[in-house]
């Protein structure tokens, strides 16, 4: 497959990533709520609940993420940004809670959170080309940490339950392990 074209998702983007969401709102309905929405308020909401709140918070601004265009059709999506904009990843009871020396208030702690391909897409390594693409992406945007916290193992490849990334895309990239709350969930980091 040719290289990703990668971009900022931007309000006047939302038409593509919509369509790449699908009817459903990818990954049932979540719109990439997960870390952004109380367990309460998920549990709550409707898929449209979550259809909205995505929609305003990407015309709000700035870009909550990236997405991947495959000849002019978005085909990717990865969540990152500063880690305050995504409240439930810094949870102390996750695995990907922050450590002390990169707090939630720091601006230029970054993290990226989730990632979403189309499913004819999935296991051709697209989530290297958006890892590449976010880390630059991070740098030029004041980023001074990169975070994630992916999973080692998944029944399959192209497992929609590989929402978080895989550990070895992260090691490729060049991220370490921080800590390690969870076997299979390590905290990663890319000082940049």
């Amino acid at each position: 497959m040719a290289k990703l074209e990668v971009v900022a998702l931007s309000a006047d983007r939302w038409d593509d990533f919509a369509a790449l969401f699908g009817r459903q709102g990818a990954c049932y309905g979540c719109w990439c709520t997960y870390f952004r929405l109380s367990p309460k308020q998920r549990k709550a909401n409707s898929s449209e609940d979550n259809k909205a709140f995505i929609h305003a918070r990407i015309e709000a601004g700035p870009p909550p993420g990236l997405l991947g265009y495959a000849e002019g059709e978005a085909v990717a999506w990865m969540q990152i940004g500063p880690r305050a904009d995504v409240p439930q990843f810094n949870n102390a009871g996750r695995v990907s809670a922050p450590l002390p020396d990169a707090s939630v208030e720091d601006s230029s702690v970054w993290a990226i959170s989730c990632f979403f391909t189309r499913s004819a897409k999935r296991g051709q390594g697209l989530s290297h080309d958006m890892v590449a693409a976010g880390i630059d992406y991070a740098r030029e945007n004041g980023a001074r940490v990169l975070e994630a916290c992916p999973m080692d193992r998944a029944k399959q490849s192209k497992s929609v339950g590989l929402f978080v990334g895989s550990t070895r895309v992260f090691e490729k990239a060049g991220f370490a392990q921080v800590a390690l709350r969870k076997d299979g969930r390590p905290l990663m980091r890319l000082p940049l």
